[in-house]
Order: C-alpha cells, then sequence, then structure tokens
C-alpha cells in the first residue's frame, strides 16, 4: 500500500496521521507513506517586486519543513519511514495530482484545515479531493 498523507498543521490533520499509523499497524506489511505538505503559492507578480525567487523558494521549504514537522515526529515515534514532499499549488488539484503522481493507492487527510470554520462540514479542500481524487480517500475528522 502506497499512502499519499496530506497534512497543513492542523489538529484534524494530526488525526489524520494518527488514523494512518493505526492502519500501518493493521497491515501485514508496512505501507509506503508519502508525507505531503502543499503551500499556496504567494502571488508571484507582488511578490518577485519585494523579494527573489530564492528567496521565495527558500520560503515555502522552510513553511514546508515547518508544517511536515510534527507528522514526521509522529510517524517516527511510530517507527514508520515515509518520504516528505512539499508542493507549492492549489491543494485538492495538487494532492491528487501528487497521489497519481507517486502511484499512491490511498490518500488519507482531514476532512478541514485551520482555514475551516464550522467543524461540522467537510472542508472546500478535502471535498475537492474526493471530486478529483481517482483512489480512495481517508478522511480524520
Amino acid at each position: 500500500m502506497n499512502v499519499l498523507l496530506a497534512v497543513d498543521g492542523s489538529e484534524v490533520s494530526h488525526r489524520a496521521v494518527d488514523r494512518v499509523i493505526s492502519l500501518a499497524a493493521e497491515l501485514k506489511s508496512p505501507p509506503t507513506v508519502q508525507l505531503l505538505h502543499v503551500h499556496l503559492p504567494v502571488p508571484i507578480g507582488f511578490a518577485t517586486r519585494h523579494v527573489s525567487r530564492e528567496t521565495l523558494d527558500a520560503y515555502y521549504r522552510e513553511e514546508g519543513e515547518t508544517e511536515l514537522a510534527p507528522a514526521r515526529a509522529q510517524l517516527d515515534a511510530a517507527g514508520i519511514s515515509f518520504t516528505p514532499h512539499i508542493h507549492v499549488g492549489q491543494p485538492a488539484e495538487t494532492i491528487c495530482h501528487v497521489a497519481s503522481q507517486l502511484g499512491c493507492t490511498l490518500i488519507a487527510m482531514g476532512t478541514h484545515g485551520r482555514g475551516a470554520l464550522a467543524t461540522m462540514m467537510i472542508g472546500s479542500v478535502a471535498g475537492k479531493v474526493l471530486q478529483l481524487a481517482t483512489v480512495p480517500v481517508l478522511l480524520a475528522k
């Protein structure tokens, strides 16, 4: 099993990591875990007037590493190996594209991220992933 685990640093994404750890314990062989954070793009026209492309790329990497850190710690503590990925783009589309590109057989993520106003509803990113995904999607709430 090749799992794309999408995280954004929210409490709900921590629960998605917990669910993947639980799932891994139930499997006969450990899954391959692709740990992904998708950073929304900074409007390039505005950004390039004030910072270089290299500075912007460094910002994306630094922010991405910060968002991946808690999930990395959870997976390391559980003894689950993973490959980290940081991408820039629209989250739902990027999650589905990366899952396809990496040959993932499952996408795991939270029902909503930090920007959600109501915890009872599926967030817009999760909803769009459900529409676009060509593999099963595991949502943690």
